[in-house]
């Protein structure tokens, strides 16, 4: 090559910030040479030489400019964006993460009138072309890297979305570049359909690999993948995307250094992935992916757990009386032994049975968790929202002041931030329309009550319309008490299944399912209106009644009823969580639909021997409440 881009080159390859400046003097070599190729010399080839090379050089030194630009630009917002207190933990062992040197790139971003052999050349529009195309390509990497893992990697998608968009707004200050939402949107192939590739992978990997695989543990709030076990295939995944390290974090160290605190993320699905579902899905995507759990709980139900409940329901005892305290707790948990084993020594039972309750189960809790992340998200737009609608908090006051007259210190403080009242004074009336439907529509999100998981419930409710869920209606006309004729008292015969402990080497029913299988069941049985029946009648609570009464600690046909018990009483704290939750949603419509109490009447039932003689007529009227026993 010649003189000109060895010393352009040499700029670029050292990238001294003394020389960067200067680095355009060089090619202003090529103009000497053309103007004497033309005018002393007077050889249209050398000129034709000259113009070759010039047209090849200037190609690379704008490829090289552009790719040093925004690695620049990138490695800066990675380095702003890179956890504090991990950076101050690395620097206590001897590693530091230290930002780019600073470098006089905006003096070449200026550049609009570059002459060149006659010409005049946009610099600047000439790079703005080629980052556009880097970032637009940082995106597209970020969500394929995101399509090649499960779906704890939301989180490290958010990390690498908005390294991008401050890298777009470093840059944004010198050049034109395209609005970052749109390039964010070309990205995720969202422009016209209501969802993209990101909402697509979470809805596949919810599908395929969470809603299976994941056990859900309300201690810790989070979802565990069991690794030792499971009872789907394997999910097939395309390779992870590998690219130069500008394209991700900005440098290699910075690579390695998220990939490390991304990795604590890794091992489970919390609150920190719903957070970032919610920002990245957005109202239409969640509720895409709701609508698709819908069709799945769908099918679950009408499907095999209602293929499972009608065969079982044919095994179950037709009747199963709450034996007399006399009987103590072995002899108890020796009666429902005797009534249950057809169901305990079930096969399918604790293996395609309870994997259908996880599934349903797993999806009732990620509607829910979604939903109350959505709710914070919306609570912090309230509050961000909340000077430019003149909400104000009240001010502190000492003794001897007004607050009405700092309150309308603070209101003239703020007013030139008020939007609706300047659109209203400086805007054309179709402005002052549309500031102030969004004013409302901002107000009004929470106002409003609405309830997504209050609508799924009620979705799901919809499925249960089998006879086989709520049983045939009850004899006395009141409800059944012995019969085994209703979902609850299922429930109750696979409680007392999973209740009973496991041995040494054995998985136990929380290690394999999580308490997805809880909420399964209790949910149903919920939405059945069964939920006292089954809190009154069940197996498992009326072994643990009768052991508080007698304290006996007995090995009843290989089941030690101590251990027995303590795990009863632990489900029986979950299932009042999960039926509290539950009660939260269902009823927080009921008042105002039932202002008057309604009260349910019965006649008692009268005795053979004094039917008789008093009649009918003599017996006395017994009223319940609606939320009693019977409901």
């Amino acid at each position: 090559m010649s003189l000109p881009w060895i010393l352009t080159d040499h700029i670029l390859n050292t990238k001294d910030s003394s020389m960067m400046e200067c680095v355009l003097y060089p090619l202003d070599l090529y103009n000497d040479s053309a103007y004497y190729a033309l005018t002393k010399f007077k050889k249209q080839f050398l000129y034709d030489e000259v113009e070759a090379e010039v047209n090849l050089c200037f190609d690379q030194f704008v490829y090289q400019l552009s790719e040093q630009i925004f690695t620049y630009y990138k490695h800066l917002a990675g380095s702003i964006l890179l956890d504090k207190r991990f950076r101050a933990e690395c620097a206590s062992y001897g590693t530091c993460f230290h930002y780019p040197p600073a470098n006089r790139y905006e003096t070449l971003l200026k550049q609009r009138h570059v002459q060149l052999l006659g010409r005049s050349i946009d610099l600047n529009r000439l790079i703005a072309q080629r980052v556009n195309a880097a970032l637009q390509k940082s995106l597209d990497l970020a969500i394929s890297r995101f399509e090649a893992g499960d779906i704890t990697g939301v989180c490290e998608l958010e990390g690498l979305i908005s390294v991008s968009k401050l890298t777009h707004k470093l840059l944004g200050k010198y050049i034109t570049l395209d609005d970052f939402d749109a390039m964010f949107r070309e990205a995720n192939h969202n422009v016209l359909a209501p969802y993209g590739r990101i909402c697509l992978h979470v809805f596949w990997e919810l599908n395929f690999d969470f809603l299976p695989n994941y056990c859900y543990n309300a201690a810790t709030n989070r979802f565990v993948k069991i690794k030792d076990i499971t009872f789907t295939q394997p999910v097939a995944r395309d390779k992870p995307p590998a690219a130069q390290p500008h394209f991700f974090w900005g440098t290699k160290a910075l690579n390695v250094a998220n990939s490390t605190i991304y990795g604590m993320y890794s091992g489970f699905v919390g609150a920190p992935h719903f957070r970032s579902i919610c920002r990245l899905l957005g109202y239409q995507g969640i509720a895409v992916v709701m609508e698709e759990l819908l069709k799945i709980v769908k099918s679950l139900i009408q499907g095999t757990l209602l293929q499972y409940t009608t065969t079982l329901m044919n095994v179950m005892p037709k009747l199963c009386k709450l034996p007399l305290y006399e009987y103590g707790s072995p002899g108890v948990l020796h009666y429902y032994q005797a009534q249950l084993t057809d169901i305990v020594q079930y096969s399918d039972v604790k293996t395609e049975m309870f994997q259908g309750f996880r599934e349903v189960g797993n999806a009732i809790l990620f509607c829910l968790l979604i939903e109350q992340n959505l709710s914070q998200e919306e609570v912090c737009d309230l509050l961000h929202a909340a000077p430019f609608q003149n909400i104000l908090p009240r001010p502190y006051c000492k003794d001897g002041e007004k607050p009405e007259t700092k309150l309308k210190r603070l209101e003239a403080k703020y007013a030139p931030l008020q939007v609706v009242q300047n659109v209203e004074r400086l805007g054309t009336p179709k402005q002052a329309a549309i500031a102030r439907e969004g004013d409302l529509l901002t107000k009004e999100r929470l106002c409003c009550g609405l309830s997504i998981f209050e609508i799924i419930l009620t979705r799901i409710k919809s499925y249960l319309d089998e006879p086989v869920w709520s049983g045939t209606p009850p004899m006395n006309g009141v409800m059944n008490v012995d019969e085994c004729t209703e979902f609850h008292r299922l429930w109750s015969a696979l409680q007392f299944v999973y209740c009973i402990p496991v041995g040494e080497n054995e998985f136990t029913v929380e290690q394999l399912f999580g308490e997805g299988l809880n909420w399964a069941g209790c949910t149903m049985i919920m939405l059945l209106g069964q939920q006292r029946r089954f809190e009154a009648l069940d197996f498992c609570y009326h072994i643990l009644r009768v052991q508080r009464i007698d304290g006996k600690d007995e090995v009843v046909k290989g089941i030690p009823l101590k251990r027995m018990v303590d795990r009863i009483r632990r489900f029986q704290v979950l299932n009042s969580q999960i039926f509290a939750i539950l009660n939260k949603y269902l009823k927080s419509s009921d008042t105002d639909n039932l202002p008057v109490e309604h009260v349910r009447c019965f006649q008692p039932p009268v005795h053979q021997s004094l039917a008789a003689v008093s009649g009918p007529q003599s017996a006395t009227t017994i009223y319940m409440r609606p939320d009693g026993i019977s409901k």
